[in-house]
């Protein structure tokens, strides 16, 4: 999945942006996007689109985030006599004690 979405400079060049990036876009009337970094992109979307453009981008993410959770090929630490479907996190982390569940799992954990 990329990791940035295609806009279309105002009298310009069609380029890429990470919409994670965006403090806030105003239609004045053109559309204004303001980063954090404060760099700022007037764009020939109109707001709308833009929105669209970045809610369709995050459902991607969450769209493959699923596919992930039940493609089972993913799971390549199930334990023998266990599906690969429910195999338990393997914690990297030391700061988590033995017998301690991790504060964020990644996968979910089925007993």
């Amino acid at each position: 999945m990329d990791p940035m979405i295609l806009l279309r400079r105002l009298g310009g060049p069609v380029f890429t942006l990470n919409p994670d990036l965006i403090e806030r876009a105003e239609a004045t009337p053109d559309t204004v996007v303001t980063l954090i970094g404060g760099n700022k992109y007037v764009i020939c979307e109109s707001l709308d689109e833009l929105v669209e453009l970045i809610r369709d981008y995050r459902a991607g993410i969450i769209a493959s985030a699923e596919a992930m959770t039940h493609d089972h090929s993913q799971f390549p630490d199930a334990h023998p006599g266990q599906s690969a479907g429910h195999a338990r996190i393997r914690v990297l982390s030391a700061a988590v004690s033995p017998g301690q569940t991790p504060v964020v799992p990644i996968r979910r954990t089925d007993a």
